[in-house]
């Protein structure tokens, strides 16, 4: 029953309608590549151990036996081409490349021996260079066919499991990008909401201490969230733009804090033209902000500065007595955006007195 079922695929694979078989259906875009460096070499065996050293010996016999063979092969080439794309579309798993090589090379040998024996025939009719059939000789011919179409199999089963990885790479690495630009676009959605929640807080408090700077305030709110939400698009912005945006967030705060706040940049002329992701200052400087103390007795002061490529946010550290609520998002966020991006970490320092976080600026 198995083989018969093997034989009655085969004859459905080969007859097919002529318009069909005529398509000149490709298999894959290097059958034309493969097929000179294989035919010419397949045809010249194949013609000498049919004809013996007879093909070589005469120009006629040499180019009349060419032809035929050239022929033959020809329509062999594409019989078996649609029986390998049938084969594929019977087994499209990339995991099925055992059944699947095996059941292409079995029916591709099937009718590459049947076109040998159509080829031993012909010669035998016509009497090309006085042919004399020769059993040995066509055992010969087939054996050799088989190992031809072993190795085109082969080949052919190589491209396919390599086109298979590559294009599983190409749809890893697109997920993957895919998934990075997702997390990415969930870190940048969390920080506007960050900042309005503490502004606002920070609005609340002021209104019950000074109406005035609370207006003040309020004003300066709007239009520095208006900046905020037009930087924070792109994963990168250059330094130059985040410290414009930083002046402008230092007046926010000295609307409530005055003289208590004290803002230092130290800046090294040409880093300005570095990146680093959008509102990674006003993170740092926030959460500065949040956990110190800030009086007019105890100022508090952030330092700006530059170190070869890295931008070093700094802070005297007094940190307040009972620990102020806190959700985590802002020096996690910064960390994150950095590996998301595949930059190199900040790293966060602390020696009592001073609290330090060192930022790899991205050229």
């Amino acid at each position: 029953m198995k083989r018969l079922f093997y034989w009655q695929n085969f004859v459905d694979l080969v007859a097919l309608p002529l318009p069909v078989q005529m398509k000149f259906t490709a298999y894959s875009r290097y059958d034309w590549l493969l097929q000179l460096i294989v035919l010419p070499l397949y045809i010249s065996v194949l013609n000498w151990l049919l004809l013996g050293n007879a093909y070589w010996q005469s120009w006629a016999t040499f180019s009349l036996a060419t032809v035929i063979s050239l022929i033959d092969s020809f329509f062999n080439w594409y019989v078996n081409n649609n029986i390998a794309l049938k084969v594929n579309q019977l087994h499209p798993d990339p995991q099925e490349y055992v059944r699947r090589a095996f059941r292409r090379f079995l029916f591709c040998s099937i009718s590459s021996m049947l076109h040998v024996l159509v080829l031993f025939f012909v010669y035998w009719l016509i009497g090309v260079g006085d042919f004399e059939p020769s059993s040995m000789r066509l055992t010969l011919a087939l054996l050799f066919t088989i190992i031809i179409v072993a190795i085109v199999v082969i080949t052919y089963e190589s491209m396919d499991t390599f086109g298979n990885w590559q294009q599983s790479r190409m749809e890893v690495d697109t997920l993957s990008k895919a998934q990075l630009q997702a997390q990415l676009d969930t870190l940048r959605q969390q920080v506007n909401p960050h900042f309005l929640f503490n502004s606002l807080n920070s609005l609340i408090s002021l209104i019950g201490e000074d109406p005035r700077k609370a207006e003040a305030f309020a004003e300066e709110l709007s239009s520095v969230y208006r900046y905020l939400l037009r930087t924070n698009e792109g994963p990168l912005t250059p330094l130059a733009n985040e410290l414009e945006f930083i002046r402008s967030y230092y007046q926010l705060l000295k609307t409530r804090y005055g003289d208590s706040l004290l803002l230092k940049t130290n800046i090294c002329p040409g880093s300005e033209a570095l990146q680093l992701p959008p509102l990674t200052l006003q993170l740092l400087i926030e959460n500065a902000v949040k956990h110190n103390i800030i009086l007019p007795e105890q100022p508090l002061v952030i330092v700006l500065s530059t170190n070869g490529s890295h931008l070093v946010v700094s802070n005297n550290l007094q940190r307040k007595p009972s620990r102020a609520f806190s959700n985590g998002i802002g020096l996690n966020n910064i960390l994150t955006k950095y590996q998301i991006l595949g930059q190199p970490t900040p790293t966060v320092e602390e020696d009592g007195s001073e609290f330090r976080v060192k930022i790899p600026l991205v050229p």
